[in-house]
């Protein structure tokens, strides 16, 4: 189980991929900072990869047992992944400003750590999540829509060149994908409660609004740009949400923080882990002065 939070967690989990062994990722940022040398290692080695972020592994059982990551070939025509929208989903934007520590960390429907919560709040980690499934999947941006689902009830859907969408539902509870994961190919008894269909009031749906949500544009931002972008907007984002906890930064000012390190600071290629590291070192030092300036420190 590759959870390590973070860019810290990326040597360990690229380490299990060259050692051939069977990786269930819910450290969403070695794909983020490394995909395509750790997708190169995965296949290279023999390694077997199973996702255990919810989303992803809702879109892998919808995906046809045969998938190997050719979406043409399997009549796939997009991915959609949902997002809860957090805490802030219908909270007036200009009030984001005020929002602590304590408010980003209080998600409506999960229980997560105070980095990951406060991800979802600015939906950067529904973003990581869209570089993550370009690289699981092989999918290009424009066939990765988020979808705004407040009930966190389907966890994420295929849809289909006949027309046809396929869903994962459950209870949101991180016990079922891991327990997919852990059994795969067979099933096992979570222990989660078996969703009541008939207690559902409503199932909603809407588009995000990347006003609201500017991290999410900067994530699918970085994965157009390719190369290091990636690892230049994830270290940023940990600078950032780090300085937030720390209350060295208001809440808008995170998305303000990454968007500066994107714009003042070029991306190359990822040719190796040390190009990428590199990379990841630069955006952190330049982060940090930025936050520097912010707190008037």
């Amino acid at each position: 189980m590759a959870a390590i939070v973070g860019a810290a967690g990326l040597a360990p989990t690229l380490a299990a991929a060259r050692a051939g062994k069977k990786v269930l990722l819910a450290n969403k940022e070695a794909l983020v900072m490394s995909g395509q040398l750790f997708m190169d290692a995965v296949r290279e080695h023999k390694a077997t990869l199973l996702p255990i972020d919810s989303e992803h592994n809702a879109i892998f059982q919808s995906l046809p047992a045969s998938h190997a990551r050719q979406l043409d070939e399997s009549g796939v025509a997009k991915i959609l992944l949902t997002a809860s929208g957090g805490p802030f989903l219908n909270r007036a934007v200009e009030t984001l400003e005020a929002v602590t520590p304590e408010e980003a960390c209080k998600h409506p429907n999960w229980s997560m750590g105070r980095k990951i919560s406060v991800d979802s709040a600015t939906m950067m980690n529904k973003g990581l999540e869209v570089i993550e499934a370009h690289w699981l999947f092989g999918a290009p941006a424009d066939r990765i829509e988020v979808v705004i689902h407040p009930q966190s009830v389907i966890h994420s859907m295929v849809s289909y060149v006949d027309g046809s969408v396929l869903a994962q539902l459950g209870n949101p509870d991180m016990r079922t994908p891991i327990a997919h994961a852990l059994a795969f190919p067979e099933r096992i008894d979570s222990g989660v409660a078996q969703l009541d269909l008939t207690a559902l009031a409503a199932l909603q749906f809407h588009r995000p609004d990347f006003a609201r949500f500017p991290c999410l544009a900067l994530a699918f931002e970085a994965l157009r740009a390719g190369g290091t972008a990636p690892a230049l907007l994830n270290a940023a984002n940990e600078v950032a949400v780090d300085s937030f906890l720390a209350r060295r930064i208001g809440f808008r000012d995170i998305d303000r923080v990454v968007r500066r390190v994107m714009d003042e600071n070029a991306h190359g290629a990822a040719h190796d882990i040390e190009a990428v590291m590199g990379q990841d070192e630069r955006a952190r030092a330049a982060a940090r002065q930025i936050v520097a300036a912010i707190a008037g420190n």
